[in-house]
């Protein structure tokens, strides 16, 4: 068994026993590990000690909890192991921003520190060779645009760190920009019937730590949107990270964030360098799955 299987074990240990009081000699013997080193590998592979990891997870579960359920907020607090009200409030809002009785009044979309799959660190596939992992399967392909595609929408600032493959947390500016297009899309000129959905992400004129990101709906060629921000897709071959995942909430949340931690490894494993913006490419939902799609523009060394 690999080192960083070892750890897979204990965090998919721990994801199914977050409400229990979880002990360092229980984690090392899943990973069969001595304590001590157990501990150190689990840093290193995972960017956090064991007890701040379990923290994380076992906030991101009662913000799950509280937006979804009618439990009071004490009960939850005990359930998951923390010693009183007082001090589950304050983890909760040093970790997210807002205190759990704000959150539950007005819910928000929150960034979590994400349940890491390892394997997408370790494991390298070639183009066209899918790869399948905890209910998500990723694939790196090639595509050719032969007609530029143009989209429109609106643009904020988001902070370049929630975009560090979920090992950062508090309320999500891009899921905010999301629900605001949405709200305004019915009225975007000229969309085309059955169009993909985009996001763009940009350095632009945005403040140092920040990038553009724009949300966006595809409109008919050889049209305009005025009132609205355009964001063209020239023709051109893409690099493109398909992933599929097993339902809507877990594409927008956890899935996203690792495909786009894995398309970076694969991109520096080859030696790829692309353009300065990416796109979010996403489809409409079946009932069996949710997809969506990752296009850069990979540079031609001159």
């Amino acid at each position: 068994m690999h080192a960083w299987e070892s750890i897979q074990a204990s965090v998919d240990y721990i994801e199914e026993h977050l409400n229990e009081d979880l002990q360092i000699e229980t984690l090392a013997n899943v990973a069969s590990l001595s304590p001590f080193y157990f501990q150190r590998l689990f840093n290193r592979l995972v960017n956090k000690t064991v007890f701040d990891y379990i923290k994380m997870r076992k906030l991101s579960k009662t913000s799950e909890i509280l937006k979804s359920g009618n439990s009071r907020i004490v009960d939850i607090a005990m359930e998951y192991g923390f010693s009183s009200h007082s001090n589950f409030t304050r983890a909760f809002k040093e970790t997210f921003g807002l205190t759990p009785e704000q959150y539950r009044t007005e819910p928000v979309v929150l960034n979590h520190f994400v349940k890491p799959d390892l394997i997408l660190n370790y494991v390298m596939v070639n183009e066209n060779v899918p790869l399948v992992t905890d209910g998500m399967v990723l694939e790196i392909f090639r595509r050719r645009l032969e007609q530029p595609r143009v989209f429109a929408g609106i643009e904020g600032e988001i902070p370049i760190e929630q975009l560090m493959g979920g090992e950062t947390t508090g309320v999500a500016a891009g899921a905010k920009l999301w629900e605001n297009f949405h709200k305004i899309k019915p009225r975007i000129p000229n969309l085309l019937p059955d169009g993909n959905e985009l996001g763009a992400l940009y350095l632009g004129n945005a403040k140092e730590g920040n990038c553009i990101y724009m949300a966006g709906a595809e409109i008919i060629p050889g049209t305009t949107a005025p009132g609205y921000q355009t964001f063209e897709m020239p023709a051109c071959e893409y690099l493109v990270c398909g992933f599929e995942a097993e339902n809507i909430s877990q594409l927008y949340g956890d899935a996203v964030f690792k495909a786009d931690k894995f398309m970076n490894r694969w991109l520096k494993q080859h030696q790829i360098r692309t353009a300065a913006f990416g796109v979010e490419m996403y489809y409409p939902p079946s009932q069996d799955a949710a997809y969506l799609e990752h296009w850069s523009i990979p540079e031609v060394d001159s």
